[in-house]
């Protein structure tokens, strides 16, 4: 679930409201974007691949959220590791495609939309 928009880092270019497929993020007067309906996010990662600024972070939780520092996320990386590892935009060819750990997320997701089903 997206967790973090980091406003220093923010360029307020408005690309992660565009591609967010469940308007989760909400443009503000000023400064940076609002997340205004997290727990609509289907950690999708399009804000954060979209993010030429590196300001976003999405945990890879789907679930729930999480507790997240910002100053740790920033010391250890994590703003824009997934462009990175997805081999996107002018991270092609230097970082290898990890897009196959997502397939943790997929399957969480998968299961938790099946456990709402009602039985028969």
């Amino acid at each position: 679930m997206i967790e973090l928009i980091v406003a220093d880092r923010c360029t307020n270019c408005g690309a992660c409201v565009d591609v967010c497929p469940t308007n989760v993020i909400e443009p503000a007067r000023s400064g940076p974007p609002i997340l205004a309906r997290v727990e609509d996010c289907q950690t999708c990662f399009m804000c954060e691949l979209y993010c030429v600024a590196d300001a976003i972070y999405v945990a890879p939780d789907c679930d729930r959220r999480v507790s997240v520092d910002p100053d740790e996320i920033v010391a250890a990386g994590r703003l824009g590791q997934y462009r990175r590892h997805s081999g996107w935009d002018e991270w092609d060819g230097l970082f290898p495609n990890e897009q196959w750990l997502m397939e943790t997320v997929f399957r969480r997701a998968g299961e938790a939309a099946a456990s709402d089903k009602p039985q028969r």
